[in-house]
């Protein structure tokens, strides 16, 4: 462990150490009152990074699951291919059973035992040398997808527009950009000079604790607002766009988001401010024909009646229902931001477009 006082900025949220066998990941538990670096070589620690929020993100988690296999297949104590990939079979369920919602995390490690798959024929030795190798890729692949999603969304927009986004869909859910701030930091480089408006983001508050921190560490032009101030900053036209990133995508466009992303979209939809949901193609999830089959996790009831207080905010008793994400309906959605393009309905032929491009 690693405690700095650098910019959260000066750090990769997540990365494969190959000379050590480690994924390096900021603890965005601890943000933003410290930053803590975490080396994890054990599968069990990477897999309660992943469920505790250490590393988040549908991106960082599909970065970090593909790390994490890796450093697990450096581990399996076989030479023989087929018990290695039975193995490997293993870990990835146990990997694949930390987040539900992020569909990121089954595709890293479906993309991971592909090639175990594909070089089945070859030395252990050599199949763990392609996982190293699909790893680094998957991790530096994510730097250009957030890149050129910056890019088609800065055409949706113009120099001094207000924005507006929810939950942390930046710097700190992938390895670089964000998906719904990439515009904002590609407009910074440009001197768009965008007014940002973020969301605190109950009950976790990562709007707070995290976008608002990376935003304004590069310097941008950042309000924190309250959950509920969304309508009032539109009704005053503060807002032009509303940009959110999102952990998956049905067929239909229906997506999920962190718990209240519809909120916001039903708000924007009735002051008429467009909202686009920026989302790599990899959280695009064709076999779910609508936002209905998407499984939402639900987390603990200390997370609203307790985390944050000093002392306990609700009585004992009291039934605490807390979803972590909600489902976005197609029809609220101005347009669908891909680093391939910008989808717009019908989005079922749109995406076929696109994903396959």
């Amino acid at each position: 462990m690693v405690k700095s006082e650098k910019s959260i900025l000066d750090f990769e949220t997540v990365k494969l150490d190959t000379e050590n066998r480690a994924l390096v990941i900021i603890d965005q538990t601890k943000l933003p009152g410290k930053i803590e670096l975490l080396s994890l070589t054990d599968i069990k620690d990477i897999w309660e990074a992943i469920r505790l929020l250490k590393v988040r993100g549908a991106p960082a988690i599909g970065v970090a699951a593909a790390a994490g296999i890796y450093l697990a297949a450096e581990q399996i104590g076989t030479d023989d291919p087929q018990s290695f990939y039975e193995e490997f079979q293993q870990v990835k369920n146990y990997l694949g059973g930390s987040r539900p919602t992020a569909v990121n995390l089954f595709w890293a490690l479906d993309r991971m035992e592909h090639v175990v798959r594909t070089h089945l024929t070859e030395s252990v030795a050599e199949i763990r040398m392609h996982l190293q190798k699909e790893a680094v890729r998957i991790h530096d692949e994510d730097i250009e997808v957030c890149r050129r999603i910056g890019e088609h969304a800065l055409t949706l927009v113009k120099p001094g527009d207000g924005l507006l986004t929810h939950c942390n869909a930046g710097q700190l859910a992938t390895v670089k950009y964000g998906t719904a701030t990439a515009p904002m930091y590609l407009g910074q480089e440009r001197g768009y000079d965008f007014h940002i408006f973020v969301d605190e983001t109950r009950p976790l508050l990562q709007g707070a604790r995290l976008t608002a921190s990376e935003l304004h560490a590069a310097g941008m032009d950042v309000t924190l607002i309250c959950d509920n101030m969304s309508a009032a900053v539109m009704k005053k036209g503060l807002v032009q766009a509303v940009f959110v990133g999102c952990d998956r995508v049905a067929a239909n466009g229906d997506t999920a988001n962190k718990i209240g992303t519809s909120v916001v979209a039903c708000v924007a939809k009735q002051h008429n401010v467009p909202l686009y949901i920026c989302a790599p193609t990899s959280t695009i999830d064709m076999t779910l024909k609508t936002g209905e089959e998407i499984p939402i996790e639900e987390r603990a009831p200390e997370e609203i009646t307790e985390m944050w207080y000093e002392n306990r905010m609700a009585p004992e008793s009291v039934k605490v229902y807390n979803p972590c994400f909600d489902v976005t309906d197609h029809s609220l959605i101005a347009a669908i931001i891909t680093e391939n393009g910008i989808a717009r309905p019908p989005y079922k032929e749109a995406f076929e477009k696109l994903v396959y491009k």
